[in-house]
């Protein structure tokens, strides 16, 4: 969720950006937005999340508008799809369009016995001012409602209202409490009999001072008078899932239930360009102070103010949307990247990202992914999200996600689409590759170990297809590598983060092409590079010039130092991989 009012502007990265050509790889690619089946499209579209009811028909929840988002008509629907997302049905209206008070941000939950439950926020008491009088949007106010459905989302039920406790943050909100702010993402979850969902409320209009809140339920699966179903607002007391020190946007809290006994794990996003997390041992009641995300490795997971969706996995494993750039603001949601979680001892360890979605439009309004969901069959998965105007889901190949959670296992090398490996490497080696670098089979990788002795700027490695088009390896006296590939009078530059090569000390450098998406990036030490808390972005987008042939051979140049073993991919590879080449080499450098 962003303000209608925000500047819809964003930071430039200084690369050229181009909508390129569908080509031959991206017709295939299911990672490119547009190969997604739509499930929607409407003025405003945000949301979709599906639950499955026990003939496998699919039911996907929404929120809506004719309009944009926060405008006065916005209600939610229903669709569903009986072959697995492929085709869907005319939306059903859960609250009514006409009814003229706001329902948004529809959270399903389907029980055994097939009735679909569904939880919004309604702007019962239709407030549209605050207390001075100044005009408000109606969407993150009101009441927490539900509704319900037994016929598979063909109708819905009437109207029931939870009982909200209310606690410090609306009572020293902008109506000291006589109106409550909040709104939530994602669905519930389950464990056992027990279910929880996640919600934010605000301490002040509009999107400020958040905090976490989780409604908990022991007989909502099982009972079927909803007059008796049982609510708890947790965590006890008067605080919510908050840490002071992390400012007052803290957002867009979701949970899973962990493996570990009474263990639940939640994650939200913040204007720190990290999402937070914290942890539950008593099923909610109380949880550990928050505090900003990080990888397996201690190194930070970064993310802009936008969703950071969890998921869990029937293997008990988790994985992670986010966007892997540190912006403060509501830009920057393409790519979306993933990562996957690994529960040990009562922690969750994350490991290092790969692209899940990403598409040529980067434009603020219609070029931003978010808010996804996960649908999980049979050791099959998909996708679904929204760039506000259209949803849309995509199957995962349940190898992409498996590869993920690998990097936690036993480390391997990779030989597939080799086209050159080398060892202990000299100043003016030349270098013959069976096959010339080229951006026609889905991208390249260089990947390399090296020694550096003395930080002086000087080309370390060069390889050319023509005088106008060629790559090289630049070692900088800022104790950085610069990869940068020319082509058509432009040059895109990839710089590893500064502090992380050190003098006199052996590194694994990854450098990986990514041709469809249009993307490169670089790992050092089996660790992404992200900007290092010092530039927005780690990764750089690649222009339309760069394209085809971009080296027939390698020339190796002198330099205050030693390539110890080059191993270069003429197709693209996987940041999965190469964490893989680090672990499998580490000890011998």
């Amino acid at each position: 969720m962003a303000p209608q009012s925000v500047l819809m502007k964003f930071l430039v990265i200084p690369l050229i950006f181009c909508l390129p050509v569908l080509s031959v790889g991206q017709a295939n690619d299911w990672r490119l937005i547009s190969n997604g089946q739509k499930i929607y499209e409407h003025g405003y579209c945000d949301q979709p999340y599906i639950v499955t009811t026990t003939d496998g028909t699919w039911i996907c929840t929404f929120t809506t508008s004719p309009g944009r988002e926060g405008d006065e008509i916005q209600y939610i629907v229903s669709s569903s799809s009986t072959d697995r997302g492929k085709t869907w049905s005319d939306p059903v209206e859960i609250e009514a369009s006409s009814s003229g008070r706001e329902a948004s941000w529809a959270m399903p939950l389907v029980t055994s016995f097939d009735r679909i439950y569904v939880f919004y926020t309604f702007n019962g008491d239709d407030i549209r001012h605050l207390p001075n009088g100044k005009r408000i949007r109606a969407d993150t106010h009101g009441w927490y409602c539900f509704r319900y459905s037994e016929d598979r989302g063909k109708t819905w039920s009437e109207r029931y209202r939870l009982d909200m406790r209310k606690t410090q943050c609306d009572r020293t909100n902008d109506f000291k409490g006589a109106v409550q702010m909040f709104w939530g993402i994602g669905k519930p979850v389950v464990k056992g009999n027990d279910v929880w969902f996640s919600f934010t409320k605000l301490g002040k209009y509009f999107l400020e001072e958040g905090e976490g809140w989780v409604y908990y339920s022991d007989n909502l699966l099982t009972e079927k008078d909803v007059s008796k179903i049982n609510w708890q607002l947790l965590p006890d007391g008067d605080l919510g899932i908050r840490n002071p020190d992390l400012g007052s946007v803290q957002e867009e809290f979701n949970i899973q239930p962990m493996n570990v006994e009474n263990g639940l794990y939640c994650v939200y996003r913040t204007t720190l360009g990290q999402p937070a997390y914290a942890y539950s041992y008593d099923n909610g009641k109380t949880w550990t102070e928050p505090a900003l995300m990080d990888y397996a490795n201690g190194l930070p997971l970064r993310n802009p103010r936008a969703c950071p969706r969890l998921w869990k996995c029937t293997n008990g494993k988790y994985l992670l949307w986010f966007h892997n750039n540190g912006g403060k603001g509501f830009e920057h949601r393409n790519p979306a990247w993933v990562s996957g979680g690994i529960e040990k001892n009562g922690q969750i360890y994350w490991s290092q990202p790969e692209i899940l979605i990403y598409g040529p439009d980067h434009s603020y309004e219609t070029g931003r992914f978010s808010y996804p969901d996960l649908v999980e069959v049979n050791g099959k998965y998909w996708v679904s999200t929204t760039q506000k105007t259209m949803a849309t889901i995509h199957e995962v190949p349940a190898a992409f996600f498996e590869g993920l959670w690998d990097q936690f296992g036993e480390p391997k090398l990779v030989s597939h689409g080799s086209i050159g490996s080398f060892n202990h490497l000299s100043g003016g080696s030349k270098l013959q590759l069976s096959e010339p670098l080229t951006m026609d089979n889905g991208g390249f990788a260089l990947d390399f170990w090296i020694g550096v002795d003395q930080f002086k700027k000087a080309t370390i490695l060069k390889g050319a297809a023509s005088e106008t088009k060629y790559i090289e390896v630049v070692l900088r006296e800022d104790t950085t590598l610069e990869f940068r590939m020319t082509g058509g009078g432009e040059t895109i530059s990839l710089k590893s983060d500064i502090n992380h090569l050190k003098k006199e000390k052996t590194h694994h450098v990854a450098i990986l092409i990514d041709a469809e998406a249009r993307i490169g990036y670089m790992l050092v030490d089996g660790s992404i590079c992200d900007g290092g808390g010092e530039e927005t972005f780690g990764f750089a987008r690649l222009n339309k010039a760069v394209s085809g042939m971009v080296a027939r051979s390698l020339s190796i140049n002198d330099f205050a130092g030693k390539i110890h073993t080059l191993r270069l991919y003429g197709q693209q590879m996987s940041t999965s991989q190469f964490v893989g080449h680090y672990n499998a080499e580490k000890q011998k450098y």
